[in-house]
């Protein structure tokens, strides 16, 4: 019998996913484990919206900052990191929250990694060629054509995603996200999932205004200071690519922060389509008060929690 448990907090950028994680590790009085994967990178912590040195205070976080930017890794070795820092936690706890709202990191710890083929190397040589003759959107229009249910979901400005997906597809035959929709249930410990719901209208403009935030707080310097390693994968993201962009005289300011907002709500739609086909999310309200957390607690813990 399973005898730990993985709470998971779920759901789109800028719903509120941090504040409900302290909230339920001070509840269970236990730690937290990012599945983030932006916010990893200690050079990011603006904008990625990291949890602030007070949020960090207020319960122990792991995954957050530990890495550079110019550090690789990869899904595979956040999923084995990940289940050695679980197995530690649950030697003193019996309940470890997990929250982020990278949707492969999450299903990496709880479902495992799919034996998926490993690149194959005329693929990937073809596959960036088209990416640096015919730039990204060829690549997305490839697997929008391929697999459309797993481009509704994927990052489609994260090229490395757009050609790992083609390439197991061209290689297996297979969608992509029939390959990946297979969970391995290899995990000794229980999931309960556990989210946060609003309107779509008031999601975006939280996200609105967070990324205001983001720039009051300094967001163009901290991309500034990161233009030197702006090829590296982990800056081709949301926040940083549209700014690298006005400092090449591309674009205005004010047009490349309404361009991160654009992104950032895109990016936000497709969480919301993932998470929209799972059944095991139990929702809050937005803004939840202190009596919906604790009839929520009270539920999953009388429902699902392994004492």
């Amino acid at each position: 019998m399973k005898k730990k448990n993985l709470i998971s907090v779920v759901g789109p950028t800028g719903i509120g996913k941090t504040k409900l994680a302290i909230d339920l590790a001070k509840h269970f009085s236990t730690e937290i484990v990012s599945c983030d994967s932006r916010q990893f990178f200690r050079e990011m912590k603006i904008g990625t919206a990291s949890p602030s040195p007070e949020e960090l205070a207020e319960a122990p976080h792991h995954f957050i900052g530990n890495l550079s930017v110019e550090d690789y890794y990869s899904i595979g070795q956040y999923e084995e990191e990940a289940l050695q820092k679980l197995n530690e936690l649950f030697g003193v706890y019996d309940t470890v929250i997990l929250v982020g709202g990278s949707m492969m990191y999450e299903k990496a710890v709880i479902e495992g990694l799919n034996d998926l083929p490993e690149a194959h190397e005329d693929n990937q040589k073809k596959l960036q060629g088209i990416f640096e003759n015919e730039g990204i959107e060829k690549l997305q229009a490839l697997l929008k054509e391929l697999d459309p249910e797993y481009f509704a979901v994927v990052d489609i400005h994260n090229h490395r995603r757009l050609l790992r997906a083609i390439d197991v597809i061209w290689q297996t035959g297979k969608k992509y996200s029939a390959l990946i929709a297979v969970s391995q249930d290899s995990r000794d410990f229980s999931t309960i999932r556990i989210g946060i719901e609003a309107p779509r209208e008031e999601l975006y403009a939280r996200i609105n205004r967070r990324v205001d935030l983001m720039m009051e707080n300094g967001l163009l310097d901290e991309a500034a200071s990161l233009v030197p390693f702006r090829h590296l994968t982990a800056l081709n993201t949301v926040g940083y690519s549209e700014l690298f962009k006005y400092f090449d005289g591309e674009w205005d300011l004010d047009f490349a922060v309404s361009e991160i907002k654009k992104n950032s709500r895109r990016y936000a739609k497709r969480q919301l389509t993932w998470y929209r086909k799972a059944e095991d999310i139990h929702y809050l309200p937005l803004g939840y008060s202190q009596e919906d957390f604790n009839n929520q607690v009270n539920y999953i813990s009388d429902r699902f929690i392994v004492k």
